[in-house]
Order: C-alpha cells, then structure tokens, then sequence
C-alpha cells in the first residue's frame, strides 16, 4: 500500500502557527497519512544569515506539532551533510521509503521562487507540490512554466484562509520586547523565552 507523505520543510527559526496551518491544510485536503516536519541544517538560502542552532530548532518543531496525531518531526535533512538541497533530499527519501508517494508543501511565495531552487525540473518529477496562497504572492504561471516546464501539472493547489506571519516577524518582534502569545505554541514561547532566543 502506497504512503500518502506531505514534506514541510524549513528552518523553523522558530516555528509558529503558519507552519501548523500549511501542514494541516495540506493534509486535510490531499488526504494525507502523514506530515513530516523537516529542520534543515544549513537552509542554503539563507547563507551570511545567523541563524539559531539547529538543535532548538529541532526541538521547538518537536513542541510545536506534540499534540498533533498524523504530524511529526524527522531528522533526515538536519543530519546530512551539506548542501542541503530539496532535490537530493528528495532522492534520499525515495531510497528510504519507495512505498511512499511525497508531497512537498509550500507557500505561494515558495512557488513564485521555483525556478532559483537547485534543478526544479528533476524535483517535480520526484514529488507533486502542495501549495497554499499566501498575501501578496501572484504567481506568474506563463513565466514559472518558461523556466520548469510541467509545473502547472505538478501543483496541488489549497484553498482555505492565509496566515501573514513569518519567523522573521516573530524573531523581531521578540528583540522589539512584544508578546508571541498566540503566533507559537505556549510550549515554544517558554523555551524560547528559558534559552534567552532572539532576545
């Protein structure tokens, strides 16, 4: 029997609740068995960025989808060595769990950026994209299948409402001194506030 898998990868710096809402509206409108959550290591987009040590990123994902039954985190990405490219990850994954079919869940703004991503080609013929509106994004369908034809085949688009939040927001509205209350779990929030992060 065929595993139906939604990927969400990212930093997670930190994680809130725009992650938990991409994961879930993907699972719930492609029938999803699973979501794996998937901190990356050294996000190769991200280069010069000081970014928070993976080990609390691991462990702020792990709080943040605790009470969620189909949810889970999975260290693949994170224990690689680099560079942590989407398209080798995914051939990793295929290695690991070929009964497995994979999609790769994302935001508009994700998808605006395919064609920079390292062989966008060789990716949507790994896996189908899961992909939510997010504000202000317009996607550009001539121009994404100019640079990765077939694409347009490739997305599973979802409808539902859009959450315009952001790590980067919540990382400088912590420095800013302003709650997180609401945007992470409380679970987070504690750990965030225990190990001083973005402070």
């Amino acid at each position: 029997m065929i595993k139906r898998v939604g990927l969400l990868g990212g930093t997670f710096d930190p994680p809130h609740i725009g992650h938990l809402w991409l994961g879930e509206t993907a699972r719930d409108q492609l029938g999803l068995d699973e979501v794996w959550f998937l901190p990356v290591g050294e996000p190769p987009h991200k280069e010069g960025r000081e970014i928070t040590a993976v080990s609390h990123r691991h462990h702020m994902t792990q709080l943040t989808i605790q009470s969620h039954p189909t949810f889970s985190v999975h260290r693949i990405d994170m224990d690689r060595p680099p560079p942590h490219t989407t398209v080798s990850l995914l051939s990793l994954l295929h290695n690991q769990y070929p009964s497995t079919q994979f999609w790769l869940i994302i935001g508009a703004d994700s998808l605006c950026d395919f064609p920079t991503w390292t062989t966008p080609s060789e990716l949507i013929e790994q896996c189908q994209l899961a992909v939510l509106d997010r504000p202000g994004a317009h996607v550009e369908w001539d121009v994404l299948e100019t640079a990765v034809p077939g694409i347009r085949n490739a997305v599973d688009w979802l409808s539902g409402p859009t959450v315009d939040i952001s790590s980067t927001a919540i990382r400088n509205w912590a420095r800013a001194g302003r709650s997180l209350q609401v945007l992470v779990k409380t679970a987070v929030l504690h750990y965030i506030q225990k190990n001083k992060l973005y402070a």
